[in-house]
């Protein structure tokens, strides 16, 4: 009986976390709630049904707009509790349904002017990236041809840099390009002027290792590596390259992807069958360039030492940024192409990832490369692990952390912000609720990142045939009837061996993961069954598990230490393929 009430309270707790749950961050806001009232409902009593809810509640239903009285729909000023209360009270059953009515946003859109002109920031989906992080914290050193300070850099934050072509401190740019490479990475952004950066609270560290004529040599180059990496660079951006392969610069990139600094650098404009170098050299990302169609840029590079795509232009569209004209060191808005207008793309990205959490390089290098976009039929290596993808990669990075964000907008979700909820019950609840809240966040915080599964019957289903069965029928008994039908009925998958058998002790045939994996393979192509297939999984797991330390009477192996070793192992083994069954799905709302 113990094992009966733990099993229910399991699958019970389960099915409310599951069904209710929606991700931590995925719940929305809202100040008012639809009714949809049922269509046969006569209009005089919904309109009864609205009085009553207007003198109970102190609020004026109304229709949502002139075009709502066919649907019967109306929307009423409430929070939470109004919500809660609407759904327990008897006017829920005149109703199709009553939901949150929810405030959708758009994704941040910067007022830069220009930003319409800028297709590359909306290719690579910047804007839901930037709800999450816009790179403060980060330092990306530019090693190009300097950075001068123009209008749309303005508001960008700095910190001293080296011109290692003229041995200065000021690393003012002379030529233009390093200025246009900068402004991807972190141009001043929603500052009524000009365009965006793809991190534009990051700091830019300027390095000067090419003159005004675009060339350097690997000295200064592996010396401005060296510098960036013992002066707090998180991220290094290259738009430079060439022929030779040099030890120096090679063991310049090893040390700063020691200190923990992502490296980045741009593939060349050759066309050519492999990167030129440093992308070529190990523990750096080597970008290729697409264009505004998504395809291989006519110049880029590809093949050997490619590791990712980004937006880089042709001339059917351009990137844009402000610089300088190199004949007259004035500011002006151009439009350029090439790799080395790749890279940075790729560089702000890494900060922002850096932002969100995630120091270690390769663990950065990794987030790119699996939340790009993955381009079908690509023999030559055109684009590495794809498309960048900002917003997969930003998703990416933050899933499985509890950050403070995360945290505040799940307690103002649920109401935990609200004083009266503290207050009420006084200081001898205070400690107890402080546990439940903690708890129940944990809880949804796990179910996040270890249960991409999404809700159904056919899943609910599967976890009770799995778990606990109909319970309930185990003892059912009805006069001159057989009660072995209520007997398999009231049995959980891994139970139905000693319900046949009439006796108590587990059958290890049943309380294995076999039944779980041949439903799996057989229902794997059906999307609704296969859900049912998981559901049992899982609640063959639970059941397993709890019989492992509650209850380990396991046919001829006893009930010692062996029994639990079996049961346990095949707890995880079903939990591994429910796991791999649905983990294509990517299902975390």
């Amino acid at each position: 009986m113990k094992r009966f009430i733990l099993l229910c309270l399991f699958i019970g707790g389960l099915w409310f976390a599951l069904s209710s749950f929606q991700g931590l961050a995925a719940k929305g806001e809202y100040q008012s709630i639809v009714l949809d009232f049922r269509e046969n409902v006569p209009n005089t009593e919904i309109e009864a049904k609205l009085n009553a809810i207007a003198q109970q509640y102190k609020v004026k239903p109304r229709l949502n707009s002139e075009f709502s009285a066919a649907d019967n729909v109306y929307v009423v000023e409430g929070d939470r509790q109004t919500l809660t209360s609407l759904r327990n009270s008897k006017i829920a059953k005149y109703t199709e349904y009553i939901e949150p009515n929810y405030i959708y946003h758009a994704y941040e859109v910067p007022n830069d002017p220009q930003y319409g002109q800028q297709w590359n920031m909306r290719s690579i989906s910047i804007e839901s990236a930037w709800d999450e992080t816009k790179g403060s914290g980060v330092t990306v050193a530019v090693i190009d041809t300097g950075i001068s300070q123009v209008p749309d850099l303005k508001n960008t934050k700095f910190v001293e840099g080296y011109d290692f072509v003229n041995d200065e401190v000021a690393a003012d740019d002379d030529n233009g390009h390093g200025t246009h490479v900068a402004g991807t990475v972190a141009q001043s952004t929603n500052n009524n002027y000009g365009v965006a950066g793809v991190a534009y609270e990051a700091t830019l560290m300027p390095l000067k290792v090419l003159s005004a004529g675009g060339t350097g040599t690997t000295s200064d180059i592996a010396e401005a590596i060296r510098f960036a990496a013992d002066n707090g660079a998180g991220v290094i951006n290259m738009s430079l390259g060439g022929g030779g392969e040099s030890e120096m610069m090679k063991e310049a990139i090893a040390y700063a992807h020691q200190k923990g600094v992502v490296v980045v650098a741009a593939a060349g404009n050759a066309n050519s069958n492999a990167a030129e170098y440093p992308a070529r050299y190990p523990h750096v990302i080597g970008v290729s360039a697409i264009d505004s169609a998504g395809e291989k840029a006519p110049y880029s590079n590809f093949g050997a030492g490619i590791d990712l795509s980004a937006p880089g232009g042709s001339d059917t569209g351009r990137i844009v940024q402000e610089t300088i004209d190199p004949d007259t060191e004035e500011p002006v808005f151009a439009g350029f192409q090439g790799t080395s207008m790749a890279s940075p793309h790729v560089a702000g990205v890494a900060a922002l990832i850096k932002a969100a959490g995630i120091q270690e390089p390769d663990e950065v290098e990794s987030i790119l490369q699996k939340s790009a976009r993955v381009v079908q039929d690509d023999g030559l290596n055109y684009y590495g692990a794809g498309h960048l993808d900002a917003s997969a990669a930003v998703k990416l990075a933050v899933r499985g952390q509890i950050t403070f964000k995360d945290f505040f907008r799940w307690l103002r979700d649920n109401g935990y912000l609200n004083p009266r909820f503290w207050i009420d019950g006084g200081a001898v609840a205070l400690l107890p609720k402080i546990a439940m809240v903690l708890g129940s966040y944990l809880l949804a915080w796990f179910l996040r990142v270890y249960f991409p599964f999404t809700w159904s019957w056919s899943l609910a289903w599967g976890l009770v045939s799995g778990s606990s069965g109909l319970f309930f029928l185990k003892g059912f008994y009805i006069f001159d009837l057989p009660q072995w039908p209520f007997r398999l009925l009231g049995s959980s998958i891994p139970e139905l061996g000693s319900a046949i058998q009439g006796h108590s002790e587990l059958n290890p045939f049943f309380a294995s993961v076999l039944i779980p994996f041949v439903l799996v393979v057989l229902l794997l192509g059906n999307p609704s069954w296969k859900k049912f297939a998981v559901g049992t999984a899982l609640g063959v797991a639970s059941c397993l598990l709890i019989s492992a330390f509650i209850a380990p009477d396991l046919g001829w192996l006893g009930s010692g230490a062996i029994a639990r070793t079996f049961l346990i192992g095949n707890a995880l083994a079903c939990y591994g393929i429910a796991w791999l069954a649905m983990k294509d799905e990517g299902q975390i709302a």
